[in-house]
């Protein structure tokens, strides 16, 4: 699978290469690439009641990106703003599933948005395990009922903390069929 991620709007590029360098040890059989063009950050995505951006907004111009793209199997959008679906306060990420297109926001992912003190190591994993995520429902993988799974949905921080950075048994598997019925 060849996977670009891109920035929307201003993204740390290091975070970048780093989920890129995770991602490609957790689906060994995946080329990662950090795109080099920039998506902006459109305007009509916010809500300004909310203070927040609508997720579905943004990952359709991903999906659109991911269309021009053909030599890419997905497309991983990457922000560093909040985002939300009308019938939730916040989420993580969104994707299509199945699909090209997956989107993670940074913001809610980084240990100071809790007061806690910064750490890069803990903020690295919740990016992996939410692009992980993400990714999975590309893939066509529902969310799982085992809490240590990566497919777990998380409804809050200490969700994504608790679950791994890989696909329990069930979902490898779904995710192996995926990806062998890809090419």
């Amino acid at each position: 699978m060849k996977v670009g991620i891109v920035p929307i709007g201003q993204v740390d590029t290091a975070i970048l290469r780093r989920i890129k360098d995770n991602l490609e040890q957790i689906f060994p059989e995946t080329a990662c690439k950090v795109i080099a063009e920039k998506m902006p950050l459109l305007d009509r995505a916010f809500d300004k009641k909310r203070r927040q951006y609508r997720s579905n907004v943004i990952l359709s111009e991903i999906q659109a990106f991911a269309a021009e793209k053909s030599y890419l199997d997905r497309v991983l959008g990457v922000v560093d703003v909040d985002i939300f679906v009308p019938e939730l306060n916040f989420v993580f990420g969104e994707a299509s599933c199945p699909g090209k297109a997956a989107l993670v926001s940074l913001f809610r992912l980084r240990p100071e948005f809790y007061s806690a003190s910064a750490d890069e190591a803990v903020f690295l994993a919740r990016a992996v395990k939410e692009a992980v995520h993400e990714l999975g429902h590309t893939l066509g993988l529902r969310h799982c009922p085992r809490v240590l799974c990566v497919m777990h949905f998380s409804n809050s921080i200490f969700d994504t903390d608790k679950k791994q950075s890989l696909f329990c048994d069930d979902c490898y598997f779904q995710a192996a069929l995926s990806l062998s019925n890809m090419g």
